[in-house]
């Protein structure tokens, strides 16, 4: 049997790959765990610098595995709601190991990014789609409100009143689409993705650690800062930044008009 997320490394950059294409990459209880767990590797091994996040095959992630929800029908209703409510807050780890681990994280989205798929790219520091991506809430098709953080996430990016258009009408939104709602940072062809991908990757594993690091805490750190909280929470790290082996390299390639070599 396959494993339901592969973990694979080049150098200092990770990439998790969500692997059941067969299914579209859906979310079933095995994917849940191995989430949890590979997510949770990354984060606590400080010589990854980078993590990727894609599917295998044509798809990022279709949401959850309706099989699987056509299976559960069976239950009770009662115990039905537990069990689903006890699945959500599993792979709510996972979401947020993304959003606090200190390594920058690429989406890398070809084909369906909806339901739980759409939330888990959200979480990405970066996105980077196919042109032929595409891009849907999808819970109210079957009944639910949205799960992985979907209503904190949408709203800080593409702002209260279009998140709520969103996940009210479900409509299908196209990868041009996406780029100008800041869904995603870059659209790219298919054929051009992956070397996008890791080119930025390479660049940020390249990057003075400190501060690349330092520069995605303060990014999410802030909604919930005041101004005077997050002023002080930069000065703290320009501060810390500028006490490292980084730093100094960077100002003398800056004087001898040479790019850094950051250690």
């Amino acid at each position: 049997m396959n494993a339901p997320v592969l973990l694979e490394r080049d150098g200092t950059v990770a990439t998790l790959t969500l692997n059941r294409p067969e299914a579209l990459n859906a979310l079933d209880d095995a994917m849940v765990e191995a989430l949890v767990a590979r997510t949770a590797e990354v984060a606590a091994d400080d010589t990854i610098r980078v993590l990727v996040l894609r599917g295998a095959g044509k798809h990022f992630m279709a949401g959850g595995d309706i099989r699987l929800f056509a299976q559960s029908l069976a239950t009770e209703g009662v115990a039905r709601a537990k069990e689903f409510q006890r699945l959500a807050e599993r792979i709510h780890a996972a979401i947020e190991t993304l959003a606090r681990m200190p390594q920058p994280v690429i989406g890398c989205v070809r084909g369906a990014a909806a339901g739980f798929g759409l939330s888990l790219m959200n979480a990405c520091d970066l996105v980077f789609a196919s042109d032929d991506a595409y891009f849907a809430s999808a819970y109210l098709t079957l009944g639910v409100t949205p799960d992985g953080g979907g209503t904190w996430w949408l709203p800080r990016i593409v702002g209260s009143r279009k998140a709520a258009e969103i996940m009210l009408l479900g409509e299908r939104i196209a990868a041009q689409q996406a780029l100008e709602l800041g869904l995603v940072n870059r659209v790219l062809p298919g054929a051009e993705l992956d070397a996008a991908v890791a080119a930025a990757a390479r660049r940020l594993a390249r990057g003075p650690q400190q501060a690349v690091r330092g520069v995605k805490r303060l990014l999410r750190q802030s909604g919930g800062a005041t101004l005077a909280e997050q002023l002080q929470a930069e000065a703290r790290s320009f501060g810390a930044c500028a006490g490292t082996g980084d730093f100094a390299e960077g100002v003398r390639a800056f004087l001898d008009k040479r790019p850094p070599e950051f250690r």
